[in-house]
């Protein structure tokens, strides 16, 4: 949620604010704004509510003076609506100080009526706001920006990025971090600061992940950190992995159908390096040692939304190559729930971002508690996998559609390398089983092409079906949660009432959905390596085609027992029954993205969401 970035150095200071703002867009927004100090030392604004291309507009009409210093957001509404006067930057001592946020102040309340009693007048209904007239009124004090931040940092709780810049102090912005993400670009004879690397990442690659709790400085000629006390403290440059062009479409009708025609190579990548000479190791893992992780004896898997998808399937895999139990929990419920937890518990935490708050705040409590903790994180340097004691990163790329696809099958990639890794070490993996998963590994990049092929298909299908209201998902064992999925991709794109059930529940319930034409996608287990399940599969798609269900049936190449009473079929490539929902999702993924577009709607925008979510 919320895009920050802020740039001090020689180049249009507006150009890079915006190119800057652009490549955040995808967190998710409902209004935008800059401030600038320019060459004469004058502090300009220009907001507005809406899209960037308003604010854009606004500038066209109302251009301001050239600088050198600058700070722009993307704000997604908490306190207040989208209006123009919420909109950030805010302003404070007397208009010479901006300020823009990302987060929450739990407190900002009282610190309002604080304050509203001195005088200090109020124009928003926002928290950030009551921030810019604290500040304001300590540099008044002070005479100094850094120290009345050092102050005011100190008096509010909740979380929160912070950027703040003063015409009395041109060339220099002083940013705050506490549990949201801050990252500094460094540049030659200019620097960046961002709540993502992307804010930069078209003008420099090296960048510096802020610590928590801590302030940073960045002038043209160099950057500084400090505790919030003051003390100075050590960071450490690291290279972005990818470019700008990485994030951009490339032609592409969505970032979206981007990503997903990227899958296989996210595989690959996230494979590369951690299959060598036929077998498994997860370097990542073995830095822990072998004594801590047989030692464990209960995962427990962490995550939110999509990644709590990919964190049930992956739990089947764990279970099935290391024999140890695991249970997925929602992020926002675990800390609340009391868990049981021991020393030998394993907390494996699942996020794209790596900046997931509840996801974030679940994992500093388990640390608290003395639990190994390792983190499936897309982001490098990100907060949740810098906080864990160990991260395996996906390498899917950077995403950008607010719906994930090329990430969600790299986390399953990557669970299911944890899961061989820890059966290896725990002596739990045969070696027929560890060649059986290496052979399904090297050919999965290669069948994900296949399953990415099912678009023309897909699209017409959804095409055909513009104007449904509601669609159903059925599916057992892996597939019960990629049924899950693409009933969340369906809500989250299209709008439309969709669920995701496991088939066995058919009888218990929510069979009494079924009507005449009510679509049901039906991931159909291989009759080669599940004959069981591809049995009792079959048999509830008798029972709902009996009772008027169109069925589009998800089955493996050759699968002809599903044809008498499948509506529509739609295959995917032969594979083991554990791989198969990587391959299943592919379908539903272009389902939900063609659905939304046969309504006229913003695929990789949805309304109501943010891609990172970094409030609980």
């Amino acid at each position: 949620m919320c895009g920050i970035v802020g740039y001090v150095g020689p180049n249009d200071t507006v150009d890079v604010l915006i190119n800057g703002l652009r490549r955040l867009e995808y967190r998710g927004y409902d209004s935008a704004g800059i401030a600038v100090v320019d060459d004469d030392g004058d502090l300009t604004v220009r907001k507005r509510s809406g899209k960037l291309a308003r604010l854009e507009e606004l500038l066209a009409d109302s251009p301001v003076s050239a600088s050198n210093t600058g700070i722009g957001h993307t704000r997604w509404a908490t306190h207040g609506g989208p209006t123009d006067e919420n909109a950030h930057p805010h302003l404070g001592d007397g208009g010479k100080l901006a300020v823009i946020h990302n987060g929450i102040v739990e407190n900002f309340a009282e610190l309002r009526e604080e304050l509203l009693a001195d005088g200090i007048e109020l124009l928003s209904e926002t928290d950030t706001e009551v921030v810019a007239g604290l500040l304001g009124r300590e540099v008044a004090a002070q005479g100094d920006l850094e120290a009345a931040f050092r102050t005011v940092v100190g008096r509010l709780h909740g979380t929160f990025t912070l950027l703040a810049t003063h015409r009395d102090e041109p060339g220099k912005i002083v940013a705050a971090r506490h549990h949201s993400p801050l990252v500094v670009g460094l540049g030659d004879g200019e620097n960046f600061l961002g709540s993502d690397v992307a804010a930069f990442v078209s003008s420099t690659r090296r960048a510096v992940a802020v610590d928590e709790d801590n302030i940073a400085v960045i002038t043209p000629e160099g950057v500084r950190i400090t505790d919030f006390a003051g003390t100075e403290v050590e960071f450490e440059e690291y290279e972005v992995q990818w470019d700008a062009e990485a994030a951009d479409k490339g032609g592409w009708s969505s970032f979206m159908a981007k990503e997903i025609n990227e899958q296989p190579e996210a595989i690959a990548n996230t494979i590369r390096g951690r299959i060598v000479d036929g077998h498994v190791e997860v370097p990542e893992l073995t830095e822990l040692g072998a004594e801590r992780l047989q030692n464990v004896d209960r995962i427990i898997i962490i995550a939110c939304g999509t990644a709590s998808y990919a964190g049930m399937i992956g739990a089947y895999a764990i279970e099935q190559w290391a024999r140890v139990p695991v249970e997925v929990q929602l992020s926002h419920e675990f800390r609340y729930r009391d868990p049981v937890l021991s020393d030998r518990t394993m907390v494996i935490s699942v996020s794209q971002s790596g900046e997931t708050m509840d996801t974030l705040m679940a994992v500093k409590y388990a640390i608290e508690r003395g639990v190994t903790t390792v983190s499936v994180c897309n982001t490098q340097s990100a907060t949740i996998p810098r906080e864990s004691d160990a991260a395996v990163y996906t390498h899917a790329g950077p995403e950008v559609a607010v719906a994930s696809t090329k990430a969600f099958v790299a986390q399953i990639t990557a669970l299911y390398l944890i899961g061989l890794h820890l059966g290896k070490v725990r002596g739990t993996l045969s070696a027929e089983a560890e060649a059986s998963a290496v052979a399904q590994f090297e050919t999965l990049p290669e069948k994900m092409a296949e399953a990415v092929a099912t678009h023309e298909q897909i699209a017409q299908l959804a095409h055909w079906m513009a104007d449904t209201r509601s669609v159903l998902f059925l599916g057992r064992h892996v597939g019960y949660p990629a049924a899950l999925e693409g009933a969340l991709k369906l809500k989250e794109i299209a709008y439309i009432h969709a669920e995701g059930f496991a088939a066995g529940e058919l009888k218990h319930g929510p069979i009494a959905l079924i009507d005449h034409g009510q679509p049901v996608f039906v991931l159909v287990p291989s009759p080669r390596t599940s004959p069981l399940m591809h049995a009792k599969v079959v048999s509830n798609i008798q029972e709902i085609r009996a009772r008027g269900a169109r069925v589009i049936a998800i089955v493996e190449t050759g699968d002809t027992a599903v044809l008498p009473f499948a509506d529509d079929v739609v295959r995917i490539p032969l594979s083991d029954a554990l791989f198969d929902p990587i391959l299943q999702v592919v379908p539903l993924q272009w389902f939900a993205l063609e659905l939304s577009t046969a309504k006229g709607l913003d695929v990789d925008q949805p309304r109501n969401l943010a891609k990172s979510v970094t409030v609980e």
